[in-house]
């Protein structure tokens, strides 16, 4: 679990007014608790056997999140290494907020042991979201884009 994920989940829980939000992952269990004067009990970490699927305690939150879902995909990074949105920093971002985009379209390079992996898209949409902030490390499997499909 990285720090960019449990403010995520802060964000999530400041967005749909949750007082309480727990998350496993990877043998891993993240308890956030919010109380009147702001969180109580920042995070808990504890040890379990790997879970199925993760676990919003507030139904409103599911409801969103799924309804959130059933209408996106993310786009996944393929690898680890580095995110750009654009070939070089003085050339326009491969794709903005808003824009349409085909498969097999160039999105962002993925700079991996020094070698530039141009990710082309798979599907076809419209960006809706861009996870990652350029220049930023991202993880196998980490969402990048968040796409509508057209």
């Amino acid at each position: 679990m990285y720090i960019k994920e449990i403010k995520d989940m802060i964000n999530l829980m400041n967005e749909n007014g949750l007082t309480e939000l727990e998350i496993e992952k990877e043998g891993m269990r993240i308890r956030l608790r919010k109380g009147p004067g702001g969180y109580e009990k920042a995070v808990e970490y504890v040890a379990q056997a790997p879970s199925q699927n993760t676990l919003i305690s507030n139904t409103a939150a599911q409801s969103a999140g799924e309804a959130k879902k059933s209408n996106t995909i993310d786009v996944k990074s393929p690898m680890v290494g580095t995110f750009y949105r654009s070939p070089s920093p003085e050339s326009p971002a491969y794709v903005n907020i808003g824009d349409t985009i085909n498969v097999g379209q160039v999105i962002c390079i993925i700079e991996a042991m020094k070698l530039m992996n141009e990710i082309k898209s798979e599907v076809k949409g419209k960006i809706t979201d861009i996870q990652v902030d350029n220049a930023e490390p991202v993880e196998f499997g980490q969402a990048l884009f968040t796409v509508e499909p057209v």
